[in-house]
């Protein structure tokens, strides 16, 4: 790897540290390299519930600068029943963090790591991948690091149609009044939530791409459509899907 590279080293739930992981930042500061800084805190496990957690969240992002030097701090708060952080808590533990920290040390490069319930082409990881990223733009955070679909199990399942989605999600809100997103979050969670127990696991990469030229085949292109379809009836209207 190149020094330039971001070299990864994470933090243990809730707020601590290993020696590996010592170790390593270490090595990174010696020989002046990026380093990405990684926590997830977890929503309903040792922090508690979304106040608690979302307090737990700044310190972690904080402690990120401070015990590691992190360049920058890749944070993924995620719901200990779910897994994912895509969910309505996780989401809003997200938002309130990043909005705090932002306020406070603007300087602070803030990322955040999607893993959706729903697997490949399907409507479901699109909308999920579309409220995380609305949320990260609206909250100001400067990274999208995704996306790990079916909760980033299967090495197969993580095709880049999904980016585009977590892209252009970014670029269709960024700008607008925070009532307003506020609502579109607020309807577009609702449309996938009540379905987490029998979310579909989607496609393999080799199902939904052509592995030739490298294209989402015509069915994930319908897929695809479909998501577009709800989030312009929820007022997300743009070109760039």
């Amino acid at each position: 790897m190149r020094a330039s590279d971001s070299h990864e080293v994470s933090q243990l739930n809730e707020l601590k540290i290993d020696v590996g992981a010592l170790a390593f930042t270490a090595h990174y500061v010696l020989a002046g390299d990026i380093i990405m800084c990684e926590q997830m805190p977890i929503f309903g496990g040792y922090a508690g519930g979304l106040e608690e957690t979302t307090i737990v969240d700044v310190a972690t992002t904080l402690n990120a600068f401070v015990m590691t030097q992190a360049t920058w701090h890749l944070d993924g708060p995620i719901h200990v029943r779910w897994g994912i952080t895509t969910a309505r808590q996780p989401l809003a533990v997200a938002g309130h963090c990043a909005r705090a920290v932002e306020k406070n040390v603007p300087h602070l490069m803030l990322g955040n790591q999607y893993y959706t319930i729903a697997g490949p082409c399907t409507v479901m990881c699109l909308l999920e991948t579309a409220a995380q990223s609305i949320t990260d733009t609206a909250s100001g955070r400067e990274v999208l690091s995704g996306v790990a679909s079916a909760k980033g199990g299967a090495t197969t399942r993580t095709p880049g149609r999904e980016a585009r989605v977590m892209g252009a999600g970014a670029h269709a809100v960024a700008g607008l009044p925070l009532d307003e997103i506020n609502q579109v979050l607020d309807a577009l969670v609702a449309t996938y939530e009540k379905d987490y127990k029998t979310a579909p696991q989607g496609k393999s990469f080799e199902e939904c791409y052509d592995t030739v030229r490298v294209v989402p085949t015509e069915e994930y292109l319908g897929i695809y459509d479909q998501a577009v379809s709800v989030m312009k009836d929820l007022g997300v209207t743009y070109s760039s899907w």
